[in-house]
């Protein structure tokens, strides 16, 4: 059944879709089937998406617990509604919805408490299919089961969310690269500056990493008054990128001679920064972030998933400090997406600049290219022909 099909309710569609067969190999567009919504659970058609870092940092991965294949890969998109399963009230055919890796099911404990952001019902497993029944809704056209990947798998023309990992902004006119801006990293960056550190006017940040993620939280610290934000990078041209954001000053680790970037960051601050974020997911700097935080009152905030098996060690005498580990920057995706995406439509947030490149869904490896050389923020890749 084509894809362009007017009606395709509970049935089967054909589309194309970016498959990765093999961990670090480039992706292959290939025809697959995508079945129809479950229970609680909703197909949609993919109008744009963007590769965000994890999608290539699992894209390289080969070992056993997390490399699945083959898989589609993809969580930063945004689409529209094709069809819905049954007991899916909140969304409708038609409705523009973004898709988030992080479940919201709006029922448990923690989705109802202020001071989480992490779904108690759908935890944090890596499913490789769909979170309630664990099973996949892709298949190529051997028959041969496509894996999921991180509850959205956007590197397909249609694919099948559930009802949790879907935020409805259908009311927000939002251009829609911005909307696919706000599923995960831009999101996250702000989310930490604005509720995991909470930062305020006057204060001194350090920002370790400046992607996306690390750019967002400068927006998002300029935008709650800090004066001082330093950006931190092994790459001296994010400098120059990093003054659009808010970046203030500018350490480059490779270039500090015989002193830590934290004995830096002190000198620069008169004693360590009030808010330390790592953006890139190296124990090694997350401690030196710690370390670069202020004595009695510093908060690091640690957004990097740290992917190598290394565990973080921090000074137990550096009393007074605080870590935390932060997932989407605490963003809750079904009340506070919404949020930004008003913050955007008021001109109090402006998402301009993150956007480096565009491709259309044929050159979707050219995305990986930009990402891997260090030229890309974030690419957003076309679905249309």
């Amino acid at each position: 059944m084509a894809c362009n099909s007017s009606d395709n309710t509970g049935k089967t569609i054909r589309c194309k879709a970016a498959i990765c067969r093999k961990a670090g190999e480039p992706l292959v567009i290939e025809e697959i089937e995508v079945d129809p919504p479950k229970a609680w659970e909703v197909r949609i058609k993919i109008l744009l998406t963007s590769l965000c870092h994890s999608d290539v940092t699992f894209w390289k991965m080969d070992t056993a617990l997390v490399a699945k294949f083959p898989r589609i890969f993809g969580h930063e998109a945004v689409g529209v509604v094709e069809s819905i399963g049954e007991h899916v009230e909140e969304v409708k055919q038609g409705d523009t919805v973004v898709p988030v890796f992080l479940a919201n099911c709006g029922e448990c404990r923690d989705c109802k408490s202020p001071k989480s952001n992490q779904c108690s019902k759908f935890g944090k497993k890596l499913y490789n299919g769909m979170p309630r029944d664990g099973t996949s809704r892709f298949r190529d056209m051997n028959g041969q089961t496509v894996y999921h990947f991180f509850c959205v798998s956007s590197f397909s023309e249609y694919s099948v969310v559930d009802v949790a990992h879907l935020v409805n902004i259908n009311h927000y006119p939002l251009p829609p690269e911005k909307a696919c801006l706000l599923s995960c990293g831009i999101s996250t960056g702000l989310g930490a500056a604005w509720k995991e550190a909470d930062v305020e006017e006057g204060s001194t940040v350090a920002i370790f990493g400046l992607g996306a993620v690390g750019l967002a939280v400068a927006v998002g610290a300029k935008q709650r008054g800090a004066t001082k934000i330093i950006g931190v990078d092994i790459n001296d041209e994010k400098f120059e990128i990093g003054k659009r954001f808010g970046i203030t000053d500018f350490v480059n680790p490779s270039t500090c001679g015989d002193k830590s970037v934290s004995e830096v960051i002190k000198e620069m601050t008169n004693g360590g920064a009030d808010y330390c974020f790592e953006c890139i997911g190296l124990s090694s700097l997350m401690a030196e972030a710690f370390n670069s935080s202020r004595n009695g009152w510093g908060k690091t905030v640690i957004l990097g998933v740290e992917m190598h098996g290394s565990q973080l060690t921090l000074n137990p005498y550096l009393l007074g400090r605080t870590v935390i580990l932060s997932l989407f920057g605490g963003i809750k995706p079904k009340s506070d997406i919404p949020l930004l995406a008003n913050k955007y439509l008021d001109k109090d947030l402006s998402l301009e600049g993150f956007i480096t490149h565009e491709v259309p869904f044929k050159d979707i490896n050219k995305a990986f290219d930009y990402l891997q050389q260090g030229k890309s923020l974030r690419c957003i890749i076309n679905m249309d022909p």
